[in-house]
């Protein structure tokens, strides 16, 4: 079995908005890939009841996974609740150990809503803990506790600004140009959300919008399309750019 790369989100359709790209362009050399959410979504409707859209939404998370041979999990939390507590530290830390990725997306710590900024930290603290043999996720039988401390990678909040507003700093950009097909192909498996995007975020045509954003950041660097993140270096956490070696000419870091 191959290293294995994990994207871990707070809803279906985050990864592919944020990170498809570079997945697509991990899984072309070699790397497994995982897709975890905190929910399944079942917040995103004005019209389905919450276990309705749920069921809707997790086979169209599951379709866009299968599109990198891919696999996908969520840790059952729900929309619009997740938070730090045991429950949730616990199903985040499972899910990390049953995965054991060399490298993990997350949301940025400072993104729009508070499910992404809440799924930030918890992400954040699995990665560092999911190593720790007194860490007990209560689960019978539970995965093993992993021997590494995986690579964090923020990824761009949406629009590429903080809850401010403001704009927040990236200092790694990946080109996607070549995988920009596929990474639409993801995101459309997301059918359900256009509805939802149009009448709570006034957002209609969410490939475009997708596309855009894509376009903005690659214009920073001279790509077509890009995707950029910011590497977790605090203390016991991997201090090197695996991202810049493993795709090596379509990765750089800029200095801040």
């Amino acid at each position: 079995m191959g290293e294995r790369v994990l994207a871990f989100m707070a809803h279906p359709d985050d990864a592919e908005f944020l990170c498809a790209g570079t997945l697509a362009l991990l899984h072309e050399r070699g790397y497994e890939v995982h897709i975890a959410t905190m929910t399944a979504g079942d917040g995103g409707s004005t019209e389905l009841p919450p276990e309705e859209i749920a069921r809707i939404r997790l086979g169209e998370a599951e379709r866009s996974a299968a599109l990198l041979n891919g696999k996908y999990y969520c840790a059952g939390l729900k929309d619009f609740l997740v938070t730090v507590n045991d429950t949730s530290i616990k199903r985040t830390v499972e899910l990390v150990r049953q995965v054991d990725p060399i490298i993990v997306f997350a949301h940025h710590p400072g993104d729009y809503m508070l499910d992404h900024e809440m799924s930030s930290i918890l992400v954040r603290h699995a990665c560092f803990c999911a190593g720790a043999p007194n860490m007990k996720t209560d689960l019978f039988p539970s995965a093993k506790p992993i021997g590494r401390i995986p690579y964090l990678y923020y990824c761009m909040p949406i629009e590429g600004i903080d809850h401010f507003g403001n704009e927040a700093p990236m200092s790694i950009f990946v080109n996607i140009t070549s995988v920009m097909e596929l990474k639409e192909r993801m995101l459309k498996c997301h059918e359900s959300q256009r509805q939802w995007l149009l009448k709570h975020h006034g957002i209609d045509e969410y490939i475009e919008r997708m596309r855009h954003w894509a376009m903005q950041v690659g214009r920073k660097v001279g790509a077509e399309f890009a995707e950029c993140f910011i590497q977790h270096r605090g203390h016991a956490f991997p201090k090197d750019n695996i991202l810049v070696k493993l795709l090596n000419g379509l990765a750089i870091e800029v200095q801040q």
